[in-house]
């Protein structure tokens, strides 16, 4: 069964707010957007307004689904590992703070640490800090160990198929 969670980039200026995963948890040491699973009765919206309160204090504002992304281990099966609703975020309420889920920093938006993120995220964090729309398919080898393929499409949010 798919698992269902989300990412929300939250933007102040030119900067976007990062989670650095802490030990121990899945993306450990690993700079993302803060996100989690959906749980049961929530939609994606509610899933990423919730993780993002928990993971830096803040209540977020002006919502805006930009992507769906679509994860496999490799063996490419029909329905996905997981699927990832991507959110952007261009309001905020309060100071962020970090917690046990980890560290959190802004970054600018130019100069994104690509490096120290998941390997996919080269594909289309561009896209999602732009507001442009995208479905994205990753093939990763083993336990997400390797980023083996991918595949990115811009396209109207409407069209994505979850």
């Amino acid at each position: 069964m798919t698992i269902q969670a989300t990412l929300c980039f939250i933007l102040r200026d030119d900067k976007v707010l990062l989670l650095k995963k802490s030990k121990g948890l899945f993306g450990q040491d690993k700079w993302n957007a803060p996100g989690g699973k959906i749980l049961p009765r929530e939609d994606a919206e509610q899933c990423a307004v919730r993780e993002v309160r928990e993971e830096t204090q803040l209540a977020i504002e002006d919502l805006e689904q930009t992507g769906i992304l679509h994860f496999y281990k490799y063996d490419r099966r029909e329905s996905p590992d997981w699927t990832v609703h991507v959110f952007l975020s261009r309001g905020f309420d309060g100071i962020p703070v970090s917690g046990r889920e980890g560290q959190i920093k802004w970054f600018n938006v130019n100069s994104l640490p690509l490096e120290e993120m998941w390997e996919d995220d080269r594909y289309w964090s561009h896209l999602a800090l732009q507001g442009r729309r995208f479905e994205g398919w990753f093939y990763y080898s083993g336990d997400f160990e390797k980023l083996v393929d991918c595949s990115v499409e811009e396209k109207p949010l409407a069209s994505v198929k979850v």
